[in-house]
């Protein structure tokens, strides 16, 4: 769909007669204004650089609005048929023109159709410079000219400050935020750009927009900050500031309700990434990630790169797991539900050591303990339960009170009745240490 922008008559010629454009640019103009598309490419392929100092000289030149943004329209139109145009503006012949200057002015200047237009012009002109041109770097100072020119990166901190500015305090209420972020996913692929955006507390902004998306514009915009929290987590800085916010939880609550396979492939990639950094893993399997990617890897997706990264930080998370210590080891058992007769269970300095950390997250464990009691089918889980929870009874002062509490006896007293006998001899044990308290409990063994 055009641009409305697009539909206004300017009059070049006056801007010619008060000397604002050049005969020559008054030819070029003429040209190209109001021609249909496939002709405006083959001109652009023809003369582009020609085009492009046209363009930016009027934006230099010429202050009414009106004109300015039906040029950042024009050139908006050709990058969006073309992203590879943005080459264009680099071209050696430009190279005593500042093409930097006047969309930086404009980003601050502006209304808020010149500050997006010239934010994503930018952006693209930005990130398609060469890195190197003759021994400097493009638009640096030019070393055959005494002329100064906006420096690379002075022109990305400003352009970060910006967006950053539109994150915090958005002008314009529906599209500051996604303009900002389409920007950035762009922007942070450079390590300038990166160091830029952690030192003007960028970082932070991010955080919030990472919740489950209800629309296909929310989508994108969640979609295109999880990218740049992928780049982002290439960075050690920012991986720091990651790790003081919630941006972990987040994203795994994301990705478990996430059908959308390219959201999914770009946080999958981003946790692989943060895994062997800081405390990530041990937060990663606190978190129950381990079973997440087990739910994650059975699906069928299409994407072998995600297929790929699935079962690297699958492996990942196992070596974690593996570090951890005996009741870390026990709690990963009991939030998989993977319940089994490993040695911890009947080990009874394991539960004297460890019995306060049962109280931990207002005794998450033994909740979840009895809630296998109802759900699960896996007989070795059930009689596993049952003991563990007679060993709480058993161990903890306040044990019985707790599981009475927390309405384990109704559950366990039906599994006396079930057909595996193992599950019923343990199901016994905890009615019966529930029934007789610790001082009697003891007696009894498994």
């Amino acid at each position: 769909m055009e641009d409305p922008v697009l539909e206004r008559d300017i009059p070049w010629e006056t801007y010619m007669s008060t000397k604002l454009i050049t005969g020559t640019g008054l030819q070029l103009l003429r040209r190209y204004d109001k021609k249909p598309q496939p002709y405006r490419a083959q001109l652009l392929d023809e003369d582009g650089p020609a085009y492009v100092r046209v363009f930016v000289g009027i934006l230099r030149d010429i202050l009414k609005e009106e004109t300015v943004e039906y040029v950042l329209a024009l050139i908006d139109e050709m990058l969006t048929a073309n992203p590879n145009r943005a080459r264009l503006f680099h071209d050696n012949s430009l190279e005593n023109d500042d093409i930097y200057e006047p969309f930086l002015r404009l980003l601050w200047k502006g209304n808020w159709y010149i500050q997006e237009k010239s934010c994503k012009i930018l952006s693209l002109i930005v990130s398609a410079r060469p890195k190197v041109q003759n021994g400097v770097h493009a638009n640096g100072e030019a070393s055959n000219s005494n002329k100064k020119f906006t420096a690379i990166n002075d022109v990305l901190k400003d352009l970060v400050e910006w967006l950053c500015s539109q994150l915090k305090k958005p002008s314009d209420p529906s599209r500051s935020i996604p303009t900002a972020i389409n920007c950035l996913k762009i922007l942070l692929k450079e390590p300038v750009v990166r160091s830029s955006f952690v030192q003007a507390d960028g970082v932070k902004q991010l955080v919030p927009l990472i919740s489950r998306a209800s629309t296909q514009q929310s989508m994108q915009l969640l979609y295109e900050t999880c990218l740049c929290v992928w780049l982002l987590s290439f960075y050690e800085p920012a991986i720091e500031y990651l790790a003081t916010t919630r941006t972990l939880p987040q994203l795994i609550e994301v990705v478990k309700g996430s059908t959308k396979e390219k959201v999914v492939r770009v946080i999958v990639l981003t946790l692989k990434n943060l895994l062997s950094k800081l405390n990530f893993g041990a937060q990663m399997v606190d978190l129950g990630l381990p079973q997440i990617v087990q739910n994650l890897k059975a699906q069928a997706w299409s994407d072998e790169d995600l297929v790929e990264a699935l079962s690297q930080l699958e492996e990942g998370l196992n070596d974690n797991i593996k570090k951890l210590s005996s009741f870390d080891k026990y709690k990963q058992e009991v939030l998989l539900g993977h319940l089994d007769w490993s040695p911890m269970h009947k080990d009874p300095m394991f539960w004297r050591d460890n019995i306060t950390n049962f109280e931990e997250n207002d005794f998450q464990i033994l909740r979840v303990l009895i809630t296998i009691l109802d759900t699960s089918s896996d007989t070795r889980a059930l009689a596993v339960a049952c003991f563990d929870l007679s060993m709480f009874i058993q161990q903890h002062p306040a044990g019985r009170v707790i599981v009475n509490d927390l309405k384990a006896k109704e559950r366990v007293m039906k599994l006396m009745n079930h057909v595996d006998t193992e599950v019923t001899k343990n199901a016994l044990l905890c009615i019966q240490r529930l029934f007789l308290g610790a001082k009697y409990a003891s007696f009894l063994q498994a």
